[in-house]
């Protein structure tokens, strides 16, 4: 009698199930999953590399925009500190008669307003009080006076404010420095600006004009 298999059957007598076949497709099995996990450990540091750059892009991008932004400040308090040295020439040349007028009380209001907000950026005053001694890292001579009664290297007289931006010289202080007296040697100095070459002469920035519209 003829033994009619089935479908399912048939199929399984088609499978090598043999030792030799099971062990070559061991083998594969693992090849395959190596071959898969090298794939993944490239795209995984493809993708770490691919996020440095873009977090090394976010901070260069930041840093240039600060800079940016510190360098257009920075030229805006410049013409603060203009505006500031007209207030401070038009305060010194007011008229005797005009003390305690409401419109002198203006301007120096005005001109405190504006140290106000120079100090609120961090802009602070260069001290170059007459008696101090001249240091070229943050004054700047314009005139050598001889017979002052001060030591020479002493600041005569503050001919023009100085400012820091925080720790840095925004501009220096113009200022007259006492000279020697004809015929005298040179006075020994001690100080941080001792070992500095001695000022030369400067002219000073012509005045901005304040124009009104």
């Amino acid at each position: 009698m003829t033994t009619h298999k089935t479908r399912a059957q048939e199929r399984i007598d088609e499978i090598d199930v043999s030792p030799s076949k099971l062990l070559a497709d061991n083998e594969k099995l693992k090849d395959d999953l190596a071959a898969a996990q090298g794939r993944a450990d490239e795209y995984l540091a493809a993708l770490q590399r691919e996020r440095a750059e873009f977090l090394n892009y976010k901070r260069r991008t930041a840093e240039e925009r600060e800079r940016d932004l510190g360098l257009a400040g920075e030229d805006l308090i410049r013409k603060v500190i203009a505006l500031a040295d007209d207030f401070d020439r038009a305060i010194e040349a007011r008229p005797d008669d005009l003390a305690g007028h409401a419109w002198a009380e203006g301007v120096g209001a005005i001109d405190r307003k504006l140290r106000l907000l120079l100090e609120s950026e961090g802009v602070s005053q260069i001290d170059a009080a007459p008696g101090q001694r001249f240091d070229p890292r943050e004054h700047d001579a314009i005139a050598h006076v001889p017979g002052t009664g001060r030591r020479e290297g002493e600041i005569v007289d503050e001919v023009r404010r100085g400012y820091r931006l925080r720790e840095r010289v925004l501009r220096p202080a113009l200022v007259a420095v006492a000279a020697a007296p004809e015929g005298e040697a040179q006075a020994p100095t001690n100080g941080p600006a001792d070992s500095a070459p001695r000022p030369e002469p400067h002219q000073p920035e012509q005045p901005t004009d304040i124009h009104n519209d």
